[in-house]
């Protein structure tokens, strides 16, 4: 019960009332009450978190916290290109020429998900990856790469829920929810960061104000769980031949490489 009480809290609205008051407990004094029991519901890792679980003074400071530095380590290969989210690989692939991705057997229209005409066109045909952040994740974002920051806009205004029920049944969740998009320039071409909101509320926050970011550096969290979907543009990668869906992966992994 407690279990579906916390899932209804973080993933099962949509109403700017009832979001405004989660927010608001979340970030009470109120809810430091919860926090032992969220912690053991969802089996968060206590021992890579910065601070002892009775350190958080909210739920959220727990939902968003900070990991002890050795806690991930980021692939330092030259080709690499990695995981900018603790995350489930919800799904992968490749963009059609008629611009959409396919996820839970549903067609998604990227165009309406980017809704940047200007950068639309290079990501034609180039790869996709879907990352779901469940309740238990660490839900700071990462680089995928070392680049520049070249554009960033914002997309959407209602938040449904962007769990497995969500991207099967919803309302086209990945491509109408309130989302933040950040592109990067690499040496080897483009990435597309579409941080997607799981609420109604604003839930993503900007960390980096800097144009110039390493592989790994963080650039945003989300307040609530949420999703990553990354755009890779055409002929400038290939993923792992390992890479699974259903599979967890953590911040720092490599999920691909750079094509030479």
């Amino acid at each position: 019960m407690l279990r579906r009480m916390y899932q209804l809290l973080i993933e099962l609205t949509n109403h700017r009332l009832s979001s405004w008051l989660i927010r608001k407990f979340s970030m009470s004094k109120a809810s430091a009450k919860m926090i032992s029991s969220y912690a053991r519901i969802f089996d968060i890792n206590q021992e890579e978190m910065e601070k002892p679980l009775a350190e958080y003074q909210t739920l959220q400071d727990l939902f968003i916290r900070h990991l002890k530095p050795s806690a991930r380590l980021i692939n330092q290969a030259e080709t690499a290109i990695v995981s900018p989210v603790d995350a489930k690989i919800e799904e992968y692939g490749t963009i059609t020429a008629s611009r959409e991705i396919t996820v839970k057997k549903k067609l998604y229209s990227i165009e309406e998900m980017v809704a940047n005409q200007n950068v639309l066109e290079k990501y034609i045909e180039g790869q996709f990856i879907i990352l779901y952040l469940s309740p238990r994740d660490y839900h700071r974002i990462h680089s995928p790469i070392s680049g520049k920051i070249t554009s960033q806009w914002e997309a959407g205004q209602k938040s449904y829920p962007v769990n497995q029920w969500g991207l099967k049944y919803g309302k086209d969740p990945l491509i109408k929810n309130f989302r933040k998009l950040t592109e990067l320039k690499g040496t080897d071409g483009h990435v597309l960061m579409a941080k997607v909101g799981a609420m109604f509320i604003n839930s993503i926050q900007m960390t980096c104000k800097k144009e110039q970011v390493e592989r790994g550096e963080e650039v945003a969290y989300f307040t609530f769980g949420s999703t990553v979907i990354l755009l890779f543009e055409k002929n400038t990668m290939e993923f792992l031949p390992s890479l699974q869906m259903g599979h967890h992966i953590k911040v720092g992994e490599p999920i691909g490489n750079i094509k030479k």
